[in-house]
């Protein structure tokens, strides 16, 4: 039987193709992620089988398809979406996302945070302009100056701790994903249900983009029920994407449009948090709370499990993060070879795909033992996690021109794999996402016939 070797499968798994510089080799040392993810997977496979069908997610899949979907290629110190940066600062590295147009046009009010005069920038809206700008500030600034003052603005960005540059070639302790320690925090928000169930439980999904959705999607194949919550002025951004990936996520989900402006959008969204089994969120605490929907704002039904997916946590409610800003704030970022070497982006947005699976085997957990919690999931926290994964103990790997590593202790040698698309849907009526608003009157219908029978 052939010895496993953490690097040689990180080469297959299309992650290590989406890590590194754009012109130069990919780089080995993230490998470690992907041997945490698959025993995560496997956690979770357990997990969802004990209330429903047990979910066999494959690690490379999850943290590459959307690359593979998208034609992404690592850019190192560029994410492989292209809108998020890794800034060199006066004492290190500072990761900043400029993805969402307010992101770009609070650039010069983030250079004005630091007290410096943003001037005539010019075309400073285009991403390649406001990279420059920051770039140059960021030279003279410490990196948690510059987090912080993006932050300020609602913009999301992180510092790479320092305790993370660069690599040490010696085992770390592997933390204990069995535990719920340092990726999740749950707290009693109902009493348990003996009833709590994944086969039939009903999801409702009022998150968007990439890490809720995913968590719904394995919930989904375990046998839940997901409806999918958007409001018709602001429908998930992921919608005007990729269409590949967005059914990926979302096949054979129920779709529910709501208009949170109004008192009977409002209504219907409470009713439904209401009935539901499993409520995933991936909102400032604040902009649910405005609505009167916060969690601890309504009653909770027995059993019930509340997943809530944040940058940094409930406990700092103003940090926001997307996938990239977060990985390098956890320290999850790849590390260039030679006399100097850089720190460049992991694969692509990946705290957003750890997180996913990461909340879903927390729910998964939560209903095995009856649920009634509300789980606080940090995204940066996940990426902190993995990004502490034992370290490969067998040695150097040679990462040759062509593309190919060699194991020293394996003797095996692997070619660097392109991104792994996900595997087809196995029923074709289930492999498209519903249309906005699809499902809303049957979904009233349902509810209303609920309330009644209450």
């Amino acid at each position: 039987m052939l010895e496993q070797c953490a690097v040689l499968d990180w080469a297959a798994s299309g992650a290590m193709a989406l890590t590194g510089q754009p012109d130069g080799a990919p780089v080995t040392s993230p490998a470690p992620v992907l041997t945490m993810l698959a025993a995560v997977t496997e956690q979770l496979a357990r997990a969802t089988g004990e209330t429903g069908h047990p979910v066999r997610a494959d690690p490379a899949e999850l943290i590459t398809g959307r690359a593979a979907l998208m034609g992404l290629r690592r850019g190192g110190q560029v994410s492989a979406g292209g809108s998020s940066f890794l800034l060199r600062s006066a004492d290190g590295w500072c990761g900043i996302s400029l993805a969402r147009p307010d992101d770009l046009a609070a650039v010069p009010a983030i250079l004005g945070a630091l007290g410096l005069d943003p001037g005539d920038l010019g075309g400073a809206l285009l991403p390649a302009n406001a990279r420059s700008a920051l770039a140059a500030v960021a030279l003279g600034r410490p990196a948690e100056d510059l987090a912080a003052a993006a932050q300020l603005l609602g913009v999301p960005a992180g510092a790479l701790p320092p305790t993370s540059w660069p690599p040490t070639p010696q085992p770390a302790p592997e933390p204990d994903m069995d535990q719920s320690g340092p990726s999740w925090r749950a707290t009693r928000i109902a009493p348990p249900s003996l009833a709590a169930r994944l086969a039939g439980a009903v999801v409702a999904d009022l998150s968007s983009m990439w890490a809720g959705p995913l968590c719904a999607r394995l919930l989904g194949l375990a046998g839940a029920d997901v409806i999918k919550v958007e409001s018709p002025d602001r429908p998930d951004g992921a919608r005007a994407g990729n269409r590949e990936f967005f059914d990926w996520l979302h096949a054979g989900h129920r779709s529910l449009a709501a208009d949170f402006r109004t008192a009977a959008g409002r209504a219907a969204i409470k009713a439904l948090l209401g009935v539901a089994d499993i409520v995933i969120e991936a909102s400032r605490p604040r902009a649910l709370a405005v609505l009167g929907l916060a969690p601890d704002m309504i009653p909770h039904r027995d059993g019930q499990v509340w997943l809530s997916i944040t940058g940094y946590g409930r406990a700092a409610p103003e940090q926001v993060a997307f996938g990239d800003d977060a990985a390098v704030a956890g320290g999850l970022v790849g590390w260039t070879t030679g006399q100097a070497p850089e720190p460049v982006f992991c694969a692509d947005a990946i705290a957003d795909p750890l997180a996913g699976v990461c909340g879903a085997l927390a729910v998964a957990r939560s209903v095995a033992d009856g649920g009634g919690e509300l789980i606080d999931l940090s995204m940066r926290e996940v990426a902190a996690t993995f990004a502490a994964a034992a370290a490969s103990t067998h040695g150097p790997h040679d990462v040759r021109p062509d593309g190919t590593v060699t194991c020293p202790l394996a003797g095996r040698q692997q070619a660097v794999l392109p991104p792994r698309r996900p595997a087809p849907s196995a029923s074709p009526s289930t492999s498209h996402a519903a249309y906005l608003g699809a499902d809303t009157s049957a979904v009233l219908a349902w509810l209303a016939d609920r309330a009644a029978a209450c």
